[in-house]
Formats: structure tokens, C-alpha cells, sequence
């Protein structure tokens, strides 16, 4: 079952790459289609089998790497939290394929397509299965190789060439900080097994490194190392920068990306490795703050964005910074939570857009959209659900909500337990972080209904004329996806972060720091994988604080009232104020046409440009790296090799060849003289020799 689930897009990409053409585009999408169905399936078996069952496996599959002390073979580990994952790749990754049959109908490439989508999935397939840090190293670049090759699918646009260039360069960055972590892993360790590693991180704790000049913790450096991969991955503040280009791919692509691969390997990896990032509290403090201002700055980006696409793309950025503040604080089972949950209102809302782009021919910007809710209407209903679970719509106290409610919820009140009163602490900068980004994210969210699909038309009329709904082979998946985004959070409450969650990741993750169904904030709660005490003095001297012990209340416990509350008045606020910027006294139309003339002022424009990053890394990495490469080119190509080589020494000696070719004029006389004249020129040479 295993094999089938990792292997089958491989063998479907294989297939749909090599044989495309001599099978037909239809038998290729068939192909890669099939097997990714299948693998969704068998995942939820997966799933049901080791997190329910409370089982974990090793799969051994073949001899790898084994030089000198360095062994590292290919297998697989599965358990809850390598099921967990494979739930949400298959299945994102299959409605994905079936989507793509409607979206990229009139491509000529659908089988190429279909081949680097079924690629992909393998890929990050590869990186959550991985027993050791190599085989997760593969996948890991494998994911990196197949993102660049699906944001430049159309490689006639040149924007589309420079997005995937982008994407590569960066995430290269961060994969320097990875392979590092990896080789200082086999340094410290003598090993890359998981296993092997995670089960030394005690007795490693006082190794101290050189690394750059100065010494290090061992464990530290090796989390820092380690995160420094998964920004990258994840496009974690300033290593952010390639995602938002990454729209420059076909709509199912960015879905694909967004919400089941690539932006999610670095959550899994600081999940994976917990054991060494709970040793390295510095490492995890920055981990915090990172999340905390990714989730901010991402927030306010996407306040101003036209491109429906780059809204949605800021909201991924935002929302990984929830789970990584979340793992940072030690919350991993609330971070899986959150990355489980955001997964299908992700896909949601980014298989919506598509909807959208394809009904109104292409178009992509916001402004030029309005009143298309009644000529899409399935698509509008669609993207309303995904808003209210990305929102986190929901009732506090209760289990009514979507799934965003559920699981951001969770991880912006664990902030507020982990912080302990300290107001500067990073855990509470966290969860001020939190709440602004709630009131941005939905602010922009609905501010995206409302331009595409309220008020007046503001686009071409010929455009609007032809706009239809998608077909049913688009809009099924929205459907799935949809039940997703509704039911997701409610159900799996329990199991990721609920009653059932000490048992549910006892072999993958620490629930010290979760809900685990006692009645008790994070970080008090007992944890039936490590038999953590539950000391009746906490539990007193946070009731102290406020807090009011409810064990029926839909999960939130022991927190004051204001605080379970803040996320929904958070949300509310950034409706309100998108109703009445965009709605009230058709706000939309005098708003949109204010911001096309450039109207604003600084702050719009400091948001609109993102922060000026891509100038900022301009004028500081790009530009000294093109002058250092006119230096070589300039001096040492063209002066120095060529100067010396083809116009140099090798100039000298055609020139010299083509002089003495002159001698071969074909006349006897002429042979006769040279040959005259080297008779004399070696008697003279003897004489010259001898003295004589």
C-alpha cells in the first residue's frame, strides 16, 4: 500500500513524460490522474490505520548510501505524522489533476503538464516519508526542481522564465543552510537516521562548534542551520520574496504549491525534527519571532494587492507564519493542525480564482472585475466558503466554525498560555502578531469578494458577455474541497489538538505543549507520550489569571474570556471595515478608482511594493553580482583569456601561418630558392658551431 501511494505518481509522471506522445494527452492525464486518485485513497486507509490505530512503521527498500561511516539507506517512515501529510499532498494533488483537465483545456502541453504536476507530488512524497536526513534531502531538492519547472511551464512568457528563476535562486539560498544543518548532523552525530539522531540530542546538549569564527552550541547551530532550509521552502520573511511571483504558473499550480507541497516542507521539517529544535531554545525563540512577523508582514501586503492571485498568495505567506510561531512555541501538533486545515480552504480559494480567471477570460485583476456573482454563482459560493474558513468564521465557546476557526484559533490562544504574562516575551509578540494579521486577513479577503464579485462591472463588456460558469470537471473538486474547508477543523479538532491528541501523534510529536482534553491552557496539559505531571499549583495559579474551567466548551479551556474572543472581534473589525470601504455607498467603485490613479499616499505605496524587497535585494545582491560578473567577463574573460588565447598567442600564430603559406606559391623556382637559402642558413649554423 505504501509504495503504491509514494511511487504512483512517479510512475505516472514517467509514462505522461516519456510516452506523451506516442499515448495522446488524453491517456496521459488519464494515466497521471489514476494513479494519484489512488494514492489519496490508500492515504486515507494510511491514515486511519497508524493515527487511528496509534501504529508506526518502517519500510525498508534498498541500500543507498554506504561510504565509510556514512550509511544511509532508502526507506520509509511512516507514522501519524508522515500519514497526516500524505493526506493532504494525494489529496490536494489529485482534485488538482482533475481540475486541470477543465483549466488547461486548451493548452498544448497538458501532458508535459500533467507529467511535472505527478513529479512533484513524488517528490514531496519522497521528503514526508524519509527516514533520514539525505532521502529528505533529495525530495527536498526534488520539490525545488519540480516548482521551477511548473512556475516556468510557459516558458514563452519571459515573466514566467524570471518567476521560476526566482523561486530556484532563492529557495537555493536556504537549501545552503539545509545541506549545512545535514552535514553537521552527520559531524555531531555520526549518523542521518532519525532515529539514530533524535535519540543523542540529550547527550549532545554542551558540544560546543566553531562556525564562522566564533563558537556555537552544537544543537543550536544545527536548528539554525535546519531553519534556514525550511524559510527558504516556506518563504519565511526574507527569504519570502520568489512566492508571490510563483503566480506566474498555470492557477493549479499555485494551488498545488500553496496548499499541499513546496510552502509546506518546512513546517514538516521543524515538526520532523522537534527533538532537536525543543534543545535549542534560542533556535525556537527566533522561530517565533520569524512566524510572528511573516504572519504581520505578509498581512499587510496582501492589503493592497489588485492581483486576485497575489492576495491569495499573501495569505498563504501569512498563514505559514501562524504555524511556524506555533512550532516555534513548541505547538506542533496546533501547527500540523493549522497546515492540515489551511490545506483545503487554501486549494479552495486558489481553484476559485481559477474559476474566476477562466470565466472572465484571463483576467486577473480585481479592479477590473465586479457584479460576476450571479453569472458564476457555484464559484462565488465557493470562494465565500473558503473566505469564511480562511477568516476563521466561527462562534467562540462553541464547536460552530469553519476550519480556520479551529485551528488558528488554537495556535493564536497557545501564544497567549506560552507567553506566562511576559509582555515582551516572544510568545506574545506572537500573539499580538496573531491578532493583526486576523483583522488584515480578513480585511483582505473580503475586500477580494467584494471586487470580483459585488458592485458594477468595471472590465471590457465583451468580457463580461462571454463570462460562464466553469465546467463540472472545475467545479467538482471546489465541491470536495469545500466539504474540506467546512467540516475539516471541526472533526479532526480532537485528534490533532483535542481529547484524543496524546494518542493520535504518540509516535510522531509532543502533546506537552497542546490541548490534550484535561482542561488545561498549553504547556500544563498532560502528555500521555512523555507522562508529563499536571501539578495542581499551576492549574491554580492560572485560574488565578482569569480563566474558567469549562471541559465542554468546544475545547477552548482556561482562558480568559477577552482572549478567546479577540481572534472573532479581530475578524469582525476587518469585515466591517472591508463592507464599508468596498460595499457601503458603492464603496468599491470610488475606492477602485482611486488606487488606479495611484491615490494613497506613502504608506499605500510602501505596501503596494511589498515592503520595497525586491528593490532592497536589487540595489544590495543583484546589482554587485551582475558588476562582479562584467569584472569577470569584461577583464578576465575578454582581456586576460582571450586577450592571451584566441587573441593572443593563438592570433600570433595564424598570422604567422598565414604569412608563411605564402611561400606555397606552386612555382619550382620558389622551392628552389627556399630551399637555397635553408642550405645556406644550416651551413652557416655549422661553421657557426665548429669554429671554422
Amino acid at each position: 500500500m505504501y509504495l503504491t501511494i509514494v511511487f504512483g505518481p512517479l510512475l505516472g509522471a514517467l509514462i505522461a513524460g516519456l510516452f506523451g506522445r506516442k499515448i495522446g494527452e488524453s491517456a496521459a492525464m488519464s494515466v497521471t490522474t489514476a494513479f494519484l486518485i489512488l494514492s489519496a485513497v490508500l492515504s486515507w486507509v494510511a491514515l486511519i490505520a497508524i493515527g487511528f490505530g496509534h501504529t508506526a512503521t518502517d519500510i525498508e527498500l534498498m541500500r543507498w548510501f554506504d561510504v565509510g561511516d556514512l550509511n544511509a539507506g532508502w526507506a520509509l517512515k511512516i507514522d501519524t505524522l508522515t500519514a497526516v501529510m500524505m493526506v493532504v499532498i494525494t489529496s490536494v494533488s489529485s482534485l488538482v489533476h482533475v481540475y486541470s483537465w477543465g483549466y488547461m483545456n486548451e493548452d498544448d502541453s497538458k501532458a508535459r503538464f500533467f507529467a511535472y504536476l505527478s513529479l512533484f507530488t513524488f517528490a514531496m512524497l519522497m521528503l514526508v516519508t524519509a527516514d533520514n536526513f539525505i532521502q529528505l534531502f533529495f525530495g527536498w531538492e526534488g520539490v525545488g526542481l519540480a516548482s521551477y519547472l511548473l512556475i516556468g511551464f510557459w516558458y514563452k512568457k519571459p515573466s514566467a522564465n524570471a518567476a521560476a528563476i526566482k523561486a530556484f535562486v532563492t529557495n537555493r539560498v536556504g537549501d545552503v543552510g539545509l545541506a549545512l544543518g545535514v552535514m553537521t548532523i552527520f559531524l555531531v552525530f555520526g549518523s542521518v537516521k532519525f532515529d539514530t539522531v533524535f535519540s543523542q540530542v540529550a547527550d549532545k546538549q554542551d558540544l560546543v562548534l566553531p562556525f564562522l569564527g566564533m563558537n556555537f552550541g552544537a544543537i543550536e547551530l544545527i536548528a539554525a542551520l535546519l531553519f534556514i532550509g525550511a524559510m527558504g521552502k516556506s518563504a519565511q520573511f526574507f527569504l519570502h520574496v520568489w512566492l508571490p511571483d510563483a503566480m506566474e504558473g498555470p492557477t493549479p499550480v499555485s494551488a498545488l504549491i500553496h496548499a499541499a507541497t513546496m510552502v509546506t516542507a518546512g513546517v514538516f521539517l521543524v515538526c520532523r525534527a522537534y527533538p532537536i529544535f525543543e534543545a535549542a531554545p534560542i533556535t525556537s525563540g527566533f522561530i517565533t519571532l520569524i512566524g510572528a512577523l511573516t504572519a504581520f508582514f505578509a498581512a499587510t501586503v496582501g492589503l493592497v494587492q489588485n492581483d486576485i492571485k497575489r492576495v491569495i498568495a499573501y495569505s498563504t505567506c501569512s498563514q505559514l507564519g501562524y504555524m511556524f510561531f506555533a512550532a516555534g512555541l513548541g505547538l506542533y501538533n496546533a501547527a500540523m493542525f493549522h497546515l492540515f486545515t489551511h490545506a483545503f480552504f487554501k486549494a479552495l480559494l486558489f481553484l476559485g480564482a481559477g474559476s474566476v480567471i477562466h470565466a472572465l477570460h484571463h483576467e486577473q485583476d480585481m479592479r477590473k472585475m465586479g457584479g460576476t456573482y450571479k453569472l458564476i454563482p457555484l464559484t462565488y459560493i465557493f470562494m465565500i466558503i473558503g473566505t469564511l474558513a480562511l477568516t476563521g468564521v466561527g462562534i467562540p465557546g462553541t464547536k460552530i466554525g469553519f476550519a480556520g476557526f479551529f485551528s488558528k484559533d488554537v495556535i493564536i490562544e497557545g501564544a497567549y498560555a506560552a507567553a506566562n504574562g511576559g509582555i515582551y516575551s516572544p510568545a506574545m509578540i506572537a500573539f499580538t502578531a496573531g491578532l493583526l494579521a486576523a483583522l488584515m486577513t480578513s480585511f483582505y479577503s473580503w475586500r477580494l469578494i467584494f471586487l470580483t464579485f459585488h458592485g458594477k462591472y468595471r472590465g471590457k463588456s465583451d468580457v463580461l458577455n462571454n463570462a460562464h460558469e466553469s465546467p463540472p470537471v472545475m467545479l467538482i473538486p471546489l465541491i470536495m474541497l469545500g466539504l474540506g474547508a467546512i467540516f475539516a477543523g471541526l472533526y479532526f479538532y480532537k485528534y490533532f489538538v483535542g481529547d484524543y491528541a496524546a494518542a493520535f501523534w504518540a509516535h510522531s510529536l509532543p502533546v506537552d505543549n497542546a490541548y490534550s482534553g484535561t482542561g488545561l491552557p498549553p504547556g500544563m496539559a498532560e502528555s500521555a507520550s512523555h507522562g508529563a505531571d499536571v501539578s495542581q499549583s499551576a492549574e491554580a495559579s492560572y485560574a488565578e489569571a482569569g480563566g474558567d474551567h469549562n471541559e465542554d466548551d468546544g475545547g477552548h479551556h482556561e482562558f480568559p474570556a477577552w482572549v478567546i474572543w479577540s481572534p472573532f472581534i479581530a475578524m469582525l473589525t476587518g469585515f466591517i471595515i472591508a463592507w464599508f470601504m468596498y460595499m457601503f455607498k458603492d464603496g468599491a467603485a470610488k475606492r477602485t478608482a482611486a488606487s488606479m490613479r495611484g491615490e494613497g499616499g506613502v504608506l499605500y505605496k510602501f505596501l503596494l511594493n511589498k515592503w520595497y524587497f525586491d528593490e532592497l535585494y536589487d540595489l544590495i545582491f543583484v546589482r554587485p553580482v551582475r558588476k562582479l560578473g562584467d569584472v569577470f567577463w569584461k577583464i578576465g574573460d575578454q582581456r586576460i583569456i582571450d586577450g592571451l588565447g584566441p587573441n593572443g598567442f593563438a592570433a600570433l600564430a595564424s598570422g604567422a601561418a598565414k604569412r608563411v603559406s605564402k611561400f606555397q606559391s606552386g612555382y619550382l623556382y620558389h622551392y628552389a630558392l627556399v630551399m637555397l637559402v635553408g642550405l645556406a642558413a644550416i651551413i652557416a649554423l655549422v661553421f657557426s658551431a665548429t669554429g671554422s
